[in-house]
C-alpha cells in the first residue's frame, strides 16, 4: 500500500492561531483506464550509437586487407604503366560519347564502334539524330545486343536535350541521369571523358576487380563506386576509371587472370592469383 509522501511547511499563524507546523500528505493514485488493472511498464527505448562528436555513427566500411601504401603503391604502378589512358569508344564530341556509352550497355566497345562510325558520320548532334529518326538508328545498330529499346533510347534522349537543355549534353550528373537510357554509370564516364570532372564510373571490369582483388568490396555497383571513393589517391582519381577498366579487361580478365603480365602481382590479394612475381614495370605502348 502506497503510504504516500508528506512535506513539512513551517507557517507562524494560520487563521489566527499560532501554528509551528502542519504536515501534507501526499497520495498516488492509479491511472483509471475504464478496468481497475495495472499499467504495463513501457519498454525502455535503445540508445541510439553515436559519433564522438554527437551525432548518428555512419555505416562502418568493410576492412580491406591493404595498408595505405600498399594501394597508394598499386596506383602508382597503374600510372607508369598507363600515363595517360584513353577510354575505347570512339566519339566526336559530348552527344556522340553519351550515345556511344549508353550503347555500350551488355556490349562490347568494339562492338559499338562498329556500328556507331557510320551512324555518328551523319548524326552527330541531337538534332541531326531527330531527323534520322528512330528507324534510321536502328538500321545502324542492329548488329548491338538490345538494339531496338536502344534505338528508342536514343531517339527519346535526343528530344529531351533539344527540348529541355537547348540541344546541348548537360554536364552534372543530376540533369545526365534524368536522359532516357542514363543511368549512374553512364553519366560518371561522360562528365569524366567530356568534362574533364574525376569521378569513377563502375562497369563490369571496375566491379570485378573491386571484390577480385578485395580493394574495394561490395554487393551492388554503387557500393563499390563509394568503396574505391574511399581508398583511391586522390591525386590518382581522374584516370583510375580508365586504369581499372583497362587492367580488368587486358590483365585480370573474368575466367582466367593473366597474372604472368601483371604489375601488382606481388600486392594483390586475390584467391585466384597464381604468382607473387610482378611484371616488369614499363609504359605500355597500346591501352593493352
Amino acid at each position: 500500500m502506497d503510504t504516500g509522501s508528506w512535506k513539512k511547511i513551517t507557517l507562524n499563524h494560520y487563521a489566527g492561531v499560532p501554528i509551528r507546523c502542519i504536515r501534507i500528505e501526499l497520495h498516488s493514485e492509479p491511472h483509471y483506464n475504464g478496468a481497475m488493472t495495472a499499467e504495463k511498464p513501457a519498454k525502455p527505448e535503445k540508445p541510439v550509437k553515436k559519433s564522438a562528436k554527437g551525432k548518428p555513427a555512419a555505416k562502418r566500411a568493410r576492412r580491406i586487407p591493404y595498408t595505405r601504401d600498399e594501394i597508394a603503391e598499386i596506383f602508382r604502378r597503374f600510372a607508369v604503366q598507363r600515363p595517360e589512358p584513353k577510354g575505347e569508344l570512339e566519339h566526336v564530341n559530348a552527344f556522340t560519347l553519351l550515345v556511344a556509352v549508353a550503347l555500350s550497355a551488355q556490349a562490347t566497345d568494339a562492338g559499338v564502334n562498329k556500328a556507331t562510325r557510320g551512324l555518328f558520320a551523319i548524326a552527330d548532334t541531337p538534332q541531326k539524330m531527330l531527323t534520322l529518326g528512330e528507324e534510321g538508328v536502328a538500321a545502324h545498330i542492329r548488329t548491338i545486343g538490345l538494339w531496338r529499346n536502344k534505338a528508342k533510347n536514343v531517339i527519346a534522349l535526343s528530344r529531351k536535350l533539344v527540348d529541355e537543355f537547348g540541344g546541348m549534353v548537360p554536364q552534372d550528373e543530376a540533369s545526365l541521369v534524368t536522359l532516357p537510357g542514363v543511368g549512374r554509370k553512364t553519366a560518371n564516364v561522360v562528365r569524366s571523358m567530356a568534362f574533364g570532372v574525376p569521378t569513377l564510373a563502375v562497369d563490369t571490369h571496375v566491379f570485378r576487380i573491386g571484390n577480385r582483388l578485395k580493394l574495394a568490396p561490395g554487393k551492388t555497383p554503387d557500393e563499390v563506386e563509394r568503396a574505391f571513393l574511399r581508398i583511391i589517391p586522390p591525386g590518382h582519381l581522374f584516370h583510375a576509371h580508365h586504369w581499372l577498366i583497362l587492367h580488368g579487361r587486358y590483365c585480370c580478365t573474368a575466367r582466367k587472370p593473366a597474372c604472368e603480365r601483371c604489375v601488382i602481382a606481388d600486392l594483390c590479394k586475390a584467391a585466384e592469383k597464381t604468382t607473387d612475381q610482378p611484371a616488369p614495370l614499363t609504359v605500355l605502348d597500346r591501352n593493352f
